[in-house]
């Protein structure tokens, strides 16, 4: 979403950012970023804070999530969380404690799942945290491999110590209740606007500032569908012009029509994969007594 500052009064809300892929400079249109105009004067923080090429962890935006907060408390305003990515909004809402950083751990588990598209892992999870594997699919590497590496430091299920953790904040906490086809109409319609306003011109841009599918900020639905899609475009363009004589990896295709043939399929497999991730978010959220749903219709 694009952020809660419709709903606010100016003078008393300030609005912290919890949609991990909105953390991200030069990644705008892709992730549907709040404009200035849109803000309506009110204070947005932890937009654009990262480079595309820093990692983002829990830990990091516990920390300074935290900081926000108190600072926000200072001025005698209220913090507005709003997003986003369910890890991240859980960390602050249910007062999750972050687990050391442990890379053999984390390789371990990576190499175990690219061996069968997390499988035995999905099984593994089942068989000791059997309701986060209900709400996790086995194509969610980040969540699946996050799941196990918590069992394997603590010993518990992190559905567990979701519930035996305490938020240290009084919490009102709202969701949006959209039905189901009209959710999916308006994630069809945003992506088609997205392509319209020059997403792949984004994803180009990135490409040439040197940014590759391979970095933090360029792994989330849309980037990396977007650069395959530039990928092969670049080579039916060669395979027409010739091949280049060098081996810059500058894109030099033509701008995209939006809505020619090839950017229609692409727009339609984005729009696919995101209506799956919402749907994930929407049975991850479902669980939780505490949100208060608020009924938007068209």
């Amino acid at each position: 979403m694009k952020s809660g500052a419709g709903f606010l009064p100016a003078a008393s809300a300030e609005i912290i950012n919890a949609d991990s892929r909105q953390f991200y400079r030069f990644m705008d249109i892709g992730t549907a970023k709040i404009t200035p105009e849109e803000m309506h004067g009110i204070p947005h923080h932890l937009l654009s804070v990262l480079d595309p090429k820093e990692p983002c962890s829990i830990a990091w935006f516990q920390k300074e999530a935290a900081r926000v907060i108190g600072e926000i408390h200072g001025r005698g305003n209220i913090p507005v969380l709003v997003g986003g990515s369910m890890l991240y909004v859980s960390a602050m809402v249910d007062g999750l404690k972050p687990l050391p950083s442990d890379p053999a751990l984390r390789t371990r588990l990576s190499e175990e799942y690219d061996i069968d598209q997390g499988e035995a892992l999905h099984r593994r999870l089942a068989q000791v945290d059997p309701q986060s594997a209900a709400s996790i699919p086995r194509e969610n590497k980040v969540y699946l491999l996050r799941a196990l590496e918590i069992f394997e430091q603590t010993g518990k299920p992190k559905s567990v110590q979701k519930i035996e953790a305490v938020s240290p904040y009084d919490l009102l906490i709202f969701g949006m209740d959209v039905p189901r086809e009209e959710l999916n109409m308006r994630i069809n319609d945003r992506t088609k606007l997205m392509m319209e306003s020059g997403w792949i011109d984004e994803v180009r841009q990135l490409l040439d500032r040197g940014y590759s599918v391979d970095d933090p900020g360029m792994k989330s639905i849309g980037y990396r569908e977007i650069v395959g899609y530039l990928q092969q475009s670049q080579q039916r363009f060669e395979n027409r012009c010739g091949s280049r004589h060098n081996n810059e990896a500058t894109f030099e295709l033509p701008l995209q029509n939006a809505h020619s043939p090839h950017v229609k399929s692409l727009s339609d497999e984005i729009a696919l994969k995101t209506r799956a991730y919402a749907k994930r978010h929407m049975t991850w959220w479902r669980r939780d007594a505490r949100i208060r749903w608020i009924p938007i219709q068209k």
